[in-house]
């Protein structure tokens, strides 16, 4: 691993590390949600309407982890952190490898 590579992981690591900060702020700040994680509902009460693509594909995609979270919203926020540590680093792993995946296609293809 190239000193480029090793520093980029260790950065990717500690984004993932921090990720907790994004169910954290709203919560200290009172600010509701997290910044673009809006459902219908609260779109509805911003906007005064839900864009008809969203209402339309609202349900299309299931998350694996449904609010960041093993247990709900009822489970401790420090648990609520340690499950958005865990999602994050899930998320840069199933990326990576996907990168490293399509990068090894192509590199098979000479392209």
């Amino acid at each position: 691993m190239t000193p480029f590579q090793k520093r980029l992981v260790l950065g990717l690591f500690v984004m993932a590390l921090l990720s907790p900060l994004g169910v954290l702020l709203p919560v200290w700040f009172e600010a509701g949600d997290a910044w673009g994680e809006w459902g219908e509902d609260t779109l509805k009460e911003m906007l005064g309407y839900v864009p008809e693509g969203l209402r339309k594909y609202a349900g299309l995609w299931k998350a694996p982890l449904p609010d960041y979270s093993f247990g709900g919203e009822s489970s401790p926020l420090a648990f609520q952190s340690f499950a958005y540590i865990v999602s994050g680093v899930l998320g840069v792993l199933f990326v990576g490898v996907a990168a490293l995946l399509i990068a090894r296609l192509l590199g098979r293809h000479g392209k």
